[in-house]
């Protein structure tokens, strides 16, 4: 597992779109399979994380992450799994708990969880929830996995679902240290002061908006996480997504790209392919262009612990993408490591893994329940010994 200053990886929103230079819409289980293959690839080339999104609709094929991610953990050795949404609207807080908790154990640990509200509406009539109750339902429901994760026993009665009496979410989180949460937002700036308010992670979308948009955000979310006792501004965990395309020369990466971004479902029949590079994070070119524009984030927005990048967006093939991940392996990747380490500030806190949050909590903690009682309603816990910590 990384221990880097700095983790990067691959992030997908798991769209199937058709390849503009061919006219070939890619099957769900071609999609599917190649999602499994980039995310190996993102661990061969060097990265350190792999996540995808949450979607329940076509043209998208994630309408599981975890039963991927489980997947994708069981083929890779270092890499971290994530979700780039889970969506905290509209799941159940009791089965992200659980969800979560199950893959943490599968995974050895390389698990992170991001929340975010996703970006289709219908999502919450389908599964009985009202788009209008978005942001109250994102803090309730986090408030319940919060204490889900940390408190063998649970009482609970809040507005949007059933009281819970007595619960116990089941496995409990491996080692007794919940997976570490990032919250994810393109646009709210309650969202970056919920991640404030529990000292977790900040992730900003950093796609399609304008540098400025983002330091809006990450200084509100850096600023209320220092005015939550969680440190100082420079302690807040920062992630950021991105799009590049790669290619030995500027010219080819233009070139080769076009087609893809003037038809791409969220960028085309817009701004023009050099307009949106100009205004927004998008990175197409040489690896020393990417390199630049990408070490230009830092600049607006501080050090961070995080950079995403999307790749298998807008139809390109498979076989693109892997070779971008060569390039981005072999040509990028060293060199921001070298340059950001090199550039970053003291004291500034090392990118989140399981290991680290074990130690910060005291070491790992065993679970091994009692006699089955059917419930949890006879008070304390329902475990042998509540929680001991293992010595090493």
């Amino acid at each position: 597992m990384s221990s880097s200053a700095m983790q990067f990886g691959i992030f997908s929103v798991s769209d199937i779109t058709p390849d503009p230079t061919t006219g070939v819409t890619p099957s769900e289980a071609e999609r599917i399979k190649a999602a499994i293959a980039i995310a190996k690839k993102t661990e061969e080339v060097g990265m350190d994380v792999y996540a995808i999104g949450e979607h329940h609709n076509p043209p998208f094929f994630s309408s599981s992450p975890t039963t991927l991610l489980a997947a994708i953990a069981a083929q890779t050795e270092r890499l971290i799994v994530s979700t780039a949404t889970t969506l905290i609207t509209t799941n159940d807080p009791v089965k992200i708990a659980e969800d979560f908790a199950m893959l943490q154990h599968v995974a050895d640990g390389r698990v992170d969880v991001m929340l975010g509200r996703g970006n289709t509406g219908p999502v919450y009539p389908w599964f009985g929830k009202d788009i209008r109750s978005g942001i109250q339902l994102a803090i309730e429901n986090y408030a319940l996995l919060h204490r889900l994760w940390r408190e063998d026993v649970v009482d609970w009665e809040g507005h949007f679902r059933t009281p819970l009496q007595g619960f116990t979410s089941t496995p409990r989180p491996l080692d007794g240290v919940p997976p570490f949460v990032w919250h994810g937002s393109i646009r709210s700036p309650e969202i970056a002061e919920q991640a404030a308010y529990y000292g977790d992670g900040f992730f900003a979308n950093h796609i399609f908006w304008p540098a400025s948009h983002t330091q809006r955000m990450i200084a509100l979310y850096r600023q209320r996480f220092a005015h939550y006792g969680h440190g100082d501004e420079k302690d807040a965990i920062v992630g950021l997504g991105g799009q590049i395309y790669l290619a030995k020369n500027s010219q080819d990466a233009k070139r080769e790209f076009r087609p893809y971004f003037d038809n791409a479902p969220v960028y085309g029949h817009g701004p023009t392919l050099e307009e949106f590079s100009e205004q927004t994070p998008l990175a197409v070119g040489s690896p020393q262009e990417v390199i630049d524009k990408v070490l230009g984030f830092r600049e607006y927005v501080g050090d961070y612990q995080r950079q995403l990048f999307l790749m298998d967006h807008a139809g390109l093939p498979l076989s693109a993408v892997l070779k971008q991940l060569d390039l981005l392996g072999e040509e990028v990747i060293p060199v921001l490591r070298k340059e950001l380490d090199a550039r970053r500030a003291p004291g500034v806190p090392d990118a989140p893994n399981h290991a680290a949050l074990v130690e910060a909590a005291g070491g790992a903690r065993e679970f091994r329940p009692g006699a089955n009682r059917g419930d949890n309603l006879t008070n304390g816990s329902p475990y042998q010994d509540a929680a001991v910590p293992v010595v090493e």
